[in-house]
């Protein structure tokens, strides 16, 4: 099967065994940078397929939005004839990603060790909930990790009950955690010839994407718990109320307080003994928001937003998801792209020399099944 496309990663081939929402956000990644993609499901397709509303023309978006520039077959890994075509595609792959169950695979002759002993050169990531020790049977969904990680802890007002995060985040941490482990495995490859077996897991991409959370326990002893909007190492940085709605304000640094504060006309503020260091305003937070709420409801959120920002202080409406596509078109991000028919988000990363690419729509499900095989025969 002769491949194309352009992009810094043209002329890898990634057999793509995962499903729902880490491993292919990962293998969409890195389609969109070039790499040939084939996206292998069961005769019942990716769980996503159903996931819905909202749909597109009768197709889930939330398959829509994370399978782009990948061709589909559909294998039954138990009827022979489809076993033999998956392992000769494993065979042929530089890249494998699967998220089964830590040894589900093995049964098929498609687990590392069996792949990598005909294709020494195959770079196998493996993506688990909970690793392959004692959490090897646990499932892996996102919600699970929030839970067990402390993430729901820190979500939601500090009187309230804990929340989710609006999105599946640690997956999303996953597939890109499993996309930097492939494409270091594969520049060690580079050098050696040797692939390798690439493991990642939702619960350390949790820690490790908690940040100063995690770091603040396991360095400092100190177990956080939610504040709502609020910051537990700086003042301000959450929403304040102007005289229509809210809006975010941050003041990161003691510069950008003084410059807050003369936009407000609150010239005295940066050198009261209460409010000059970050640690002061932090310490002080009670007896200076009432202060700066007192200046914002004096005008509107957009008012404010573009005379701060103009004075090189960092805040932000609170937008829907509509409004945040709509100021990112504003700004010239372009953050829609057409696939066919299909718009979709523009991959993040530019390049000056290999851009991404938007070749194929998200495929129906078997949809290269019959090119597939019969280049797997070939």
């Amino acid at each position: 099967m002769v491949q194309h496309s352009t992009g810094p990663l043209a002329g890898l081939l990634v057999a793509d065994f995962s499903r729902i929402l880490a491993g292919p956000y990962a293998t969409m990644l890195l389609a969109d940078l070039g790499a040939q993609v084939i996206k292998v499901e069961s005769p019942g397709g990716d769980d996503t397929r159903t996931w819905m509303p909202p749909t597109r023309d009768g197709v889930s978006t939330y398959y829509l939005g994370i399978n782009r520039n990948k061709r589909s077959v559909a294998l039954d890994l138990r009827k022979p004839d489809d076993l033999v075509a998956a392992q000769e595609l494993a065979r042929r792959a530089d890249v494998m990603i699967e998220n089964f169950r830590p040894g589900g695979l093995a049964r098929f002759d498609l687990d590392y060790d069996t792949v990598a002993a005909s294709n020494e050169k195959i770079v196998y990531a493996s993506i688990s909930g909970f690793g392959t020790g004692a959490g090897r049977d646990f499932p892996g969904y996102d919600l699970m990790v929030q839970a067990i990680s402390g993430l729901m802890s820190l979500t939601g007002d500090p009187d309230g009950p804990p929340y989710r995060a609006g999105i599946s985040v640690f997956d999303v941490m996953a597939g890109l955690h499993a996309s930097i482990g492939i494409l270091a495995a594969l520049h060690h490859r580079g050098a050696t010839g040797k692939g390798q077996h690439v493991e990642v897991n939702l619960l350390s991409s949790a820690l490790s994407g908690l940040v100063n959370h995690s770091s603040g326990y396991v360095a400092g002893d100190t177990v956080p718990f939610r504040m709502g909007n609020a910051h537990p190492s700086l003042f301000p940085y959450e929403p304040l109320p102007t005289a229509d709605g809210e809006l975010i304000v941050i003041a990161g640094n003691d510069g950008q307080f003084r410059k807050l504060c003369q936009v407000l006309d609150l010239p005295g503020l940066p050198d009261d003994p209460r409010f000059g260091r970050n640690q002061d305003r932090t310490a002080n937070r009670e007896e200076l928001r009432p202060l700066l709420v007192e200046r914002l409801a004096k005008r509107t959120k957009d008012e404010w937003f573009r005379d701060l920002l103009a004075a090189g202080v960092p805040c932000a409406p609170i937008n829907t998801i509509d409004g945040g596509v709509a100021l990112a078109e504003e700004l010239g991000l372009d953050p829609v792209v057409a696939v066919g028919d299909v718009p979709g988000v523009r991959n993040p990363i530019t390049f000056s020399d290999t851009p991404a690419r938007y070749e194929l729509p998200p495929p129906g499900l078997d949809e290269h099944g019959e090119e597939i095989r019969a280049w797997l025969k070939s």
